[in-house]
C-alpha cells in the first residue's frame, strides 16, 4: 500500500512526539498550513519539503513516500 503525505506526516508527528505547532515552528511555517496537510487539503512545495528534511536530517525522499521511516 502506498501511503499518502498525510498518512507520512501524522506517523513522524507522533514517533516524534510532535505537535503540529512545534513541526509548524521548526519548518518555519503556520500551524493552520500543517493543519492543511494532515487534513489532505494541501501538500508542501519543493522549498518547505527541502526544510524538512533538512530541519530533521532525514531524506526527503521519506515524506515523499520513496523511501521506509528513518531509524530515530
Amino acid at each position: 500500500m502506498e501511503l499518502t503525505f498525510r498518512v507520512i506526516l501524522e506517523e513522524f508527528l507522533s514517533d516524534r512526539g510532535l505537535t503540529q505547532t512545534a513541526f509548524a515552528r521548526e519548518i518555519g511555517v503556520k500551524q493552520s498550513q500543517v493543519s492543511e496537510w494532515l487534513n489532505g487539503k494541501a501538500k508542501p512545495g519543493y522549498d518547505i519539503l527541502k526544510r524538512m528534511a533538512t530541519s530533521f536530517h532525514i531524506s526527503a525522499d521519506y515524506f515523499l513516500g520513496i523511501t521506509d521511516y528513518p531509524d530515530i
